[in-house]
């Protein structure tokens, strides 16, 4: 009884209602610095290596784009889409995504430190070496995708979620989190902060996966 009440309390993360107008293609060449994209879409196009420092991008979609090593800090996303983006390298470092859907994205080395994320939904895809260090995330949904060597150090989390997700060696060392929901969480490995996830909710089951880490940190010692 008191375990259901406690779930209860679990604040639902806010989903995005991204709901875009007819869009014209893009066909301006490459992106540009502080560059102002509204209602567009930009679609199968090889964006590698541009630049779009401060640019913002409203009531878009992003869709089969490649993004290596593009150059997205401090952007601005609004009611926008990305589908099936890939890329190694992309910095969006400082960046804002509000009621955004990023779905089966596939990057590597994505750089999201410092980012704002508000109402946002990662769904599907992988993303290997996210770094959200000292980003702050609110109704953030990661739904159905892999996660590998995540960093949410120093980061702020509140009302996230994670669904049907694998996440592999992730680091949340520093973090403060409210509301975050792990127990949809298919594989849980925690590679440092496990101290830090005071204000998320676990199952039973993970509870016992996490004995070992929560003993090291605890400084205590298991003997047969």
């Amino acid at each position: 009884m008191v375990r259901n009440e406690r779930a209860r309390t679990v604040k639902a993360a806010r989903r995005p209602e991204v709901r875009l107008p007819e869009l014209a293609p893009w066909t301006d060449g490459e992106l540009e610095p502080d560059g102002d994209y509204d209602g567009l879409e930009f679609a199968d196009l090889d964006l590698v290596g541009q630049e779009g420092i401060g640019a913002r991008f409203m009531d878009c979609a992003l869709r089969r784009c490649a993004l290596d090593e593009t150059g997205l800090t401090k952007a601005r996303f609004l009611d926008s889409v990305l589908e099936g983006v890939r890329g190694v390298g992309t910095d969006l470092s400082g960046a804002s995504l509000r009621d955004v859907e990023l779905v089966e994205a596939r990057l590597g080395g994505i750089q999201l430190h410092g980012a704002v994320l508000e109402r946002v939904v990662v769904r599907g895809g992988k993303i290997d070496y996210l770094n959200l260090r000292g980003a702050r995330l609110k109704d953030v949904v990661f739904e159905g995708c892999v996660l590998v060597e995540p960093d949410f150090g120093g980061a702020v989390l509140e009302r996230v979620e994670f669904r049907d997700v694998t996440l592999r060696g992730a680091d949340f060392g520093g973090a403060r989190m409210t509301d975050v929901d792990l127990r949809e969480v298919t594989e849980l490995g925690i590679a440092r902060g496990v101290d830090a996830l005071s204000g998320a909710v676990i199952s039973p089951s993970q509870l016992f996966d996490l004995a070992p880490a929560l003993a090291a940190q605890l400084g205590l010692r298991v003997v047969p």
